[in-house]
């Protein structure tokens, strides 16, 4: 776990500039830094004591990104946000590659409606929650991994035995502020593996992670993006303000 930190956090050396903004939104945490944006999906629950609340605008992006090893989840997910505003603002990230999606599904679910064909009689499983899933993908029964299980959902442990069977793996990039992601992608060397979200740091380099996917967003409203974050909006950030665009790593 610590070689794949050890590499995100080498990703921003030499980017010591002040951090413009933090914003812990109720779904969307979202950092301005140098002008960029960066995302990371919010705690389901933050104390009321956070000591540092008030005092992160200014502060310098290398301290900040280097939260993102911290087990406290609010200071993780700062460290996430900070660190996506560098290195996907960069004027050479990958995303700039990436074909934008756009599927005839609702923002959120586009990534899964682009690949619904390929999935179709292949064991999937999905790490993570995503809201309407279960009517876009009606034939494909594909088993959902979730921190906080709900209906018909499998717990974190489950993911040591469902992934080594699956053929494709669909993960949340969330998993990297909660540290899960290392050994998610260890059990799932067997698979397909789509790495997806507004979390997803955009480097190429994933694919010595075994990521054959990169499925990320791209600002298309900077300042809609950080108004729907501010006012608790979780999948309304996709109608406008981002949009999905899918890399092929291989």
């Amino acid at each position: 776990m610590n070689d794949l930190y050890g590499w995100l956090l080498g990703q921003t050396a030499g980017q010591a500039v002040p951090v413009d903004s933090v914003l812990l939104g109720l779904s969307w945490t979202v950092a301005s830094v140098d002008g960029g944006l960066g995302f990371s999906f919010s705690p389901r629950l933050v104390p009321r004591t956070l000591d540092w609340a008030g005092t992160l605008q200014g502060r310098s992006s290398h301290e900040l990104c280097h939260w993102l090893s911290s087990w406290n989840e609010a200071e993780a997910a700062v460290g996430l946000s900070v660190l996506n505003a560098l290195v996907n603002n960069r004027p050479a990230a990958c995303w700039r590659q990436a074909v934008p999606l756009r599927e005839e599904a609702p923002g959120h679910l586009q990534v899964f409606a682009h690949f619904r064909s390929r999935v179709i009689g292949q064991k999937v499983v999905v790490i993570g929650r995503y809201p309407a899933l279960d009517r876009l993908w009606a034939d494909v029964p594909y088993q959902c991994v979730e921190r906080n299980p709900q209906e018909g959902d499998f717990p974190d442990a489950a993911a040591e035995y469902l992934l080594p069977q699956a053929d494709w793996v669909f993960i949340t990039a969330s998993s990297l502020a909660n540290k899960t992601l290392p050994r998610l992608l260890q059990l799932s060397r067997q698979a397909r593996v789509v790495l997806m979200g507004p979390s997803m740091p955009w480097l190429e380099g994933w694919k010595d992670w075994g990521v054959n996917y990169l499925a990320g967003v791209r600002v298309v409203d900077a300042a809609a993006a950080r108004q729907v974050a501010a006012e608790g909006g979780g999948t309304r950030l996709f109608a406008g303000p981002v949009e999905y665009s899918l890399l092929a790593l291989d």
